[in-house]
């Protein structure tokens, strides 16, 4: 079975801010800047609501019989139409189970109004076993199928008062967690034209959560206890092969939360 576990990270959209709110008149800050102010009088916070996020980074960890890889889609420069064709022609390609954490609440819906404003084409993703049988019982819309796995979802028993945050659990189960920043100060480095720092980010948070998947497979018995060490220490390895600085990172933490 292929796994294909996923992660994404939003700015604001700033052509639809100016349309909707009349702002053509504000540069990009102060578009953003009045997007906050608006959502802040509206809800008490920043956050803003998920059709007007614009997606400027997708890492994945992919899984595969013979291979386990993770990267973040396309390049820094990649349009965000590229980026969720990309994304959705994995799903084409490879059929895989979905992995995430909070995908159901945040990451999909995005992803969903980002691909209506694009007209980006995922007749697989879309597919309830109209056309394809197997689908009807399991499919990547259901909140209660596994070929969508919302890890926090399942793991709070679909309970939204049990949710918790991806960094938490990471460090509880002695993982790193949390690296480099957080995703209130991704617009911050957006702005400054850092999107490789925001891209690096990202592909920490989704193998924090492909780490988790693995704990959670071998909790729900699908794992051997030496299965899961053997699928951990692959993650040691790849990470060992590669030479950007935020893996070394990640490892050196790793391996000294694991030997306290």
């Amino acid at each position: 079975m292929n796994i294909f576990v996923f992660d994404i990270e939003t700015v604001p959209d700033i052509k639809s801010g100016r349309q909707l709110y009349n702002l053509a008149d504000l540069t990009d800050e102060e578009v953003a800047q009045a997007m906050f102010k608006l959502r802040r009088q509206e809800s008490g916070t920043n956050f803003l609501r998920l059709h007007l996020q614009r997606i400027v980074a997708i890492s994945v960890v992919l899984r595969t019989r013979d291979q386990l890889k993770v990267w973040s889609l396309g390049d820094p420069e990649s349009t965000e139409k590229e980026l969720i064709e990309r994304f959705f022609s994995g799903l084409e390609k490879f059929s895989p189970t979905l992995v995430s954490w909070n995908g159901g609440g945040f990451d999909l819906p995005v992803l969903h109004y980002r691909a209506l404003l694009h007209g980006v084409s995922a007749p697989q993703y879309w597919e309830t076993g109209d056309s394809d049988q197997s689908f009807r019982w399991n499919n990547y819309l259901s909140r209660y199928h596994y070929r969508h796995t919302d890890l926090m979802d399942i793991i709070a028993a679909y309970q939204p008062r049990a949710n918790a945050p991806l960094d938490e659990i990471a460090v509880m189960l002695g993982l790193p967690g949390k690296m480099g920043m957080h995703g209130d100060q991704v617009w911050h480095y957006f702005s400054q034209g850092n999107v490789e720092a925001i891209r690096n980010y990202c592909e920490t948070d989704v193998l924090n959560t492909y780490l988790i998947y693995l704990r959670f497979e071998l909790i729900r018995g699908k794992l051997t206890p030496q299965r899961y060490e053997e699928e951990c220490q692959r993650v040691r390895q790849l990470l060992q092969s590669e030479s950007k600085p935020h893996w070394q990172e990640f490892l050196n933490i790793w391996s000294s939360a694991t030997h306290e």
